[in-house]
């Protein structure tokens, strides 16, 4: 420990400064994330494209140096350079439609794959279970009985397992079905009195039967997949009821990345999660990293205050911390995000805000902090993403390739820190 207190130190040294912002005015407040809404396009001309496009891969290309508190990766870091032995490592990030999508979570995946081999999808939400949640690892699909609580229209008892979703079904023949190549694969799924059984297949061949009847808690069915890719298959039996949490698909050693994003959520949505049920699904992930990236939600709620959101900001990082004491935590904070009000484009009105509290939350609570914004140039940033083809014409999303530069830039940060706190662990060996 004395080691490792020492490289926290010499890391918490070395992060920038805190900016300095001011707090947001007040304005005309509006509502996001609507369900079929067409994302109006931006036209510009090939100069002013061409520009933006320049000026952004000049500033991403160079360190960005947006990560505050990178002392309290230094466990995540140690348990990068010494993997656990026959295991992988598990990455969990939070969040809205920014990690629903798995746009730039999965840039991050495969730069953290290809350096430190990888682990597989890790855990995945059952089948689709609503619009927007992707997977590029894995494809999931479900047939139209079953009903998805946890999302943000659809609050439930709570009783959701690690991702915050489940899939409930009352009837016979409903299915579930994976697409992975794995090493070792999982269902997690509500053990409740009276719960009925699922048969299990194998691309088409039922292989064996879920019982899912037994004292309230979650339960796991663990199998050990066959090489290569298959398609895996859940179908009720009967009427009884069955809840479904989610998939594990990884292997034997490697990184896993795993996204857990819910569409138009706020971070303040995991308060609602059963603890007796997160806890322990938590535990038996034992991640080393967790990421939580929301804000854009919160930066134009009308009900939002200051010390309801630095409250729950707080008591969220409290459970994570109870369940997974081992695990970093890192906060990422909103892009850059404007709406239009009275004919003119204007930022979320509590943008300043939310990131202030976020940045004051981690530092308080030992917690690493990326400031999105500043990545993107700071307020009005967004503009020029727009003009770059990188954003989105709601200025609240980007494109693809817009969140795999995000990503890219991220995932570059981190290794920076990472290699730092090698060089001073070395150092520290050599002194001994």
């Amino acid at each position: 420990m004395g080691k490792l207190f020492v490289i926290f130190l010499a890391l918490a040294a070395a992060a920038p400064a805190p900016a300095v912002t001011t707090s947001a005015k007040k304005t005309s407040k509006k509502t996001i994330h609507k369900k079929h809404v067409r994302v109006p396009v931006v036209y510009v001309s090939p100069v002013v494209r061409g520009a933006a496009l320049r000026a952004i891969s000049e500033r991403t290309s160079q360190p960005l140096e947006v990560l505050a508190g990178a002392g309290a990766l230094v466990p995540f870091f140690e348990q990068l350079s010494h993997p656990p032995e026959n295991m992988s490592l598990h990455i969990l990030q939070y969040g809205d439609s920014h990690t629903a999508s798995d746009d730039w979570a999965n840039q991050m995946r495969q730069d953290f794959q290809a350096k430190f081999g990888a682990g597989g999808p890790g855990y995945t939400l059952p089948g689709h279970p609503f619009l927007g949640y992707r997977r590029f690892d894995s494809r999931g699909n479900n047939s139209r009985g079953w009903y998805t609580s946890g999302i943000v229209t659809r609050k439930n008892d709570g009783i959701d397992g690690l991702g915050g979703i489940s899939l409930t079904s009352q009837s016979a023949g409903e299915t579930v079905t994976l697409s992975v190549e794995c090493e070792q694969l999982e269902l997690h799924f509500l053990r409740q009195a009276g719960g009925g059984q699922l048969e299990f297949s194998v691309d088409g061949a039922p292989t064996a039967t879920v019982d899912t009847d037994g004292d309230n808690g979650p339960g796991v069915y663990a199998y050990a997949a066959p090489p290569g890719p298959h398609q895996y298959t859940l179908r009720t039996l009967s009427s009884a009821p069955v809840r479904l949490f989610g998939w594990v698909a990884q292997n034997h050693a490697g990184v896993t990345y795993e996204t857990l994003g819910i569409n138009g959520a706020q971070a303040n949505l995991i308060l609602d999660w059963n603890p007796n049920i997160l806890a322990p699904e938590l535990m038996s992930r034992d991640p080393a990293l967790i990421i939580l990236a929301y804000g854009t939600n919160e930066a134009l709620s009308r009900s939002w205050t200051v010390e309801e959101y630095r409250t729950a900001l707080t008591e969220i990082i409290q459970r994570l911390r109870a369940a997974v004491p081992v695990a970093s935590i890192l906060l990422i904070g909103p892009p850059d995000c404007e709406y239009r009000a009275r004919g003119r484009r204007l930022p979320f009105p509590n943008l300043d805000q939310v990131i202030e509290i976020q940045r004051a939350v981690a530092q308080a609570n030992g917690c690493a902090f990326w400031d999105w914004r500043a990545a993107m140039g700071g307020p009005g940033s967004v503009r020029q993403w727009v003009q770059a083809g990188l954003g989105q014409g709601d200025y609240t999303h980007l494109t693809g390739a817009g969140y795999r530069t995000l990503g890219g830039a991220l995932f570059e940060e981190l290794m920076a820190q990472y290699n730092r706190f090698l060089t001073i662990r070395a150092e520290e060996s050599r002194s001994q």
